[in-house]
């Protein structure tokens, strides 16, 4: 076990060395920062002046060799933009990101295991039509949609809830409704797949046949040994949630990790977005090790070598 996880630890930094050098080299080719945020009259010495103090007039190899060397210590350099230090800004917004992606995730869970579980169990019942109907209708309804009826019934109509921002549950109920919907509405559909196939299983005819109750066989006996998929795709969501929702965290005006990263990709500031993917490259492959880890305690087949 030491050892596996020594290898994923080990696949966990070639992943971030790959992703911050594939990010470096497409911010280089976008064209040049420095003339985005310098005056329209301003002179090409002033502009040269300012290339020269921020390192763009060094050979392409000698930025990429100091920014490695400043991504290992954790310093990515100050925002273009905001004149601070980048992994600063970047880990300001995180605890708004893994709030709605906390938020977001209980309510996926809390839907789509219980949704997928019935759907299975009682195959081809009126429960079993709707949830089907529900799930293709939460994948298809585009989130940018379905927040902005939101904000029109709750917000402006009812004036139960605010249009945007932060401070309270209130702020947060509508976008982590708009992110759950979606993502509840695949793990839903992927649990009712992987219970149906685990209902015609061996070990669950022999569980009925010994007299256990239905709620037993299908909790410990069925649910259990579909769980892999299930976890699977939850682990990728999970990266994605934590990555940020631009377009949910646009519409809300909620302050997080994705919205910053597209603002600061149209404003070419390169230290915030190397920063932003180098702290959601690692997130995402941590999440990934887990997922790993999980698999062997679900189901006793499988062993880590």
């Amino acid at each position: 076990m030491r050892a596996y996880v020594l290898s994923r630890l080990g696949q966990t930094a070639l992943v971030v060395f790959l992703s911050l050098t594939a990010v470096f080299a497409m911010v280089r080719l976008s064209g040049d920062p420095v003339l985005l945020f310098m005056p329209m009259d301003i002179q090409a010495k002033d502009v040269n002046e300012f290339r020269q103090r921020l390192g763009f007039n060094d050979p392409l190899p000698v930025q990429y060799g100091r920014f490695l060397a400043g991504a290992v210590r954790g310093d990515f350099g100050e925002s273009l933009r905001y004149k601070q230090d980048a992994l600063g800004l970047v880990l300001e917004r995180l605890p708004a990101t893994l709030l709605l992606a906390g938020a977001s995730l209980l309510l996926t869970v809390g839907i789509a295991l219980p949704l997928g579980v019935l759907s299975a169990v009682r195959r081809n019942s009126l429960l079993d039509h709707v949830a089907t109907v529900a799930t293709v209708l939460g994948q298809a309804t585009p989130g940018f949609w379905l927040g902005l009826m939101l904000i029109f019934v709750f917000s402006v109509k009812l004036r139960w809830l605010p249009t945007g921002g932060t401070g309270s549950l209130a702020h947060l109920a509508m976008p982590a409704v708009v992110l759950a919907a979606f993502f509840a509405a695949r793990i839903a559909r992927l649990t009712r797949s992987a219970v149906l196939d685990a209902l015609g299983e061996d070990y669950v005819l022999t569980a009925r046949a010994k007299g256990l109750g239905e709620g037993r066989v299908v909790g410990k006996h069925t649910l259990r040994n579909s769980a892999i998929p299930i976890v699977t795709l939850a682990g990728l969501e999970a990266g994605q949630l934590l990555g940020g929702a631009v377009i949910t965290e646009t519409i809300f005006a909620w302050p997080g990790l994705g919205r910053l990263t597209v603002q600061a990709l149209l404003n070419r500031d390169f230290p915030v977005v190397l920063a932003a993917v180098f702290l959601v490259s690692v997130m995402y492959t941590l999440i990934n090790l887990l997922v790993d880890l999980l698999y062997g305690w679900l189901d006793p087949r499988v062993r880590l070598r």
